[in-house]
């Protein structure tokens, strides 16, 4: 009951105050220069599979190249029309398509990437190129998906994404909150540390939310104060 109740409280204070936008620059780098490198310079008829657990980036990754790139997102609600009419047409013309969680794709949504996998191919060294980037929690060969879309994985870069550490986590925190003028001390970063998501945009969202409601109650960011937002699950209007 009480993992439920806090993720309520996570989503309540979520929809309050969202993520900031994924972009490359407000990624948390960590030990990941190597795929922020890669990333940063990609070039058109690359393809990128990128892999990791829960909470370690993906998504903003990929979102945050799409948005950059002005190409497509999907992920595994996307309709499966859309991949399909992408998959068919008789030019792709954007520069670059990002899939997330290829392994909770449907099988009719697999046969579609693997089509955009042989598109990719195709046109790889000529001017109709684009970047193909995908995601999944595995690397291509535990992946479970169909076994020829599996093989298609790694086919060009391959880049295991990794958790930040809790000492890498602490300073993206600080730095998060110097730059919005606010002191968190030991014991607040602590608690959030230990007891809160291990997902980035979960936990900045987390400090904004903390920012707000300690304007608005006119109190220090103590964690006295934390654990009310956090009982309230939602901020005062």
């Amino acid at each position: 009951m009480d993992g439920i109740v806090r993720h309520m409280n996570q989503q309540l204070i979520l929809d309050i105050s969202p993520a900031p936008s994924p972009t490359l620059d407000n990624f948390v780098i960590g030990s990941n220069q190597e795929v922020l490198n890669a990333l940063l310079n990609c070039k058109p008829g690359r393809a990128i599979y990128l892999y990791g657990p829960p909470g370690v980036g993906r998504t903003h990754l990929l979102q945050a190249m799409a948005k950059q790139w002005h190409g497509l997102y999907f992920n595994a609600n996307t309709p499966i029309t859309q991949l399909q009419k992408l998959a068919s047409a008789e030019t792709i013309t954007v520069p670059l398509i990002a899939i997330d969680d290829v392994d909770k794709q449907t099988q009719l949504h697999q046969a579609q990437v693997f089509a955009l996998y042989n598109r990719w191919r195709e046109v790889a060294a000529t001017q109709k190129a684009f970047v193909l980037l995908i995601a999944g929690e595995r690397a291509p060969l535990a992946t479970p998906v169909r076994e020829d879309l599996r093989t298609r994985l790694g086919w060009d870069l391959v880049f295991r994404l990794r958790l930040l550490s809790d000492e890498e986590r602490a300073k993206a925190l600080l730095t998060r909150s110097a730059d919005r003028g606010l002191h968190l001390s030991p014991e607040v970063l602590k608690w959030v540390l230990t007891h809160y998501d291990r997902d980035m945009s979960q936990l900045i969202a987390l400090i904004d939310a903390l920012d707000h409601y300690s304007l608005t109650r006119k109190r220090h960011i103590t964690l006295p104060l934390l654990r009310d937002l956090l009982a309230e699950g939602r901020l005062p209007s």
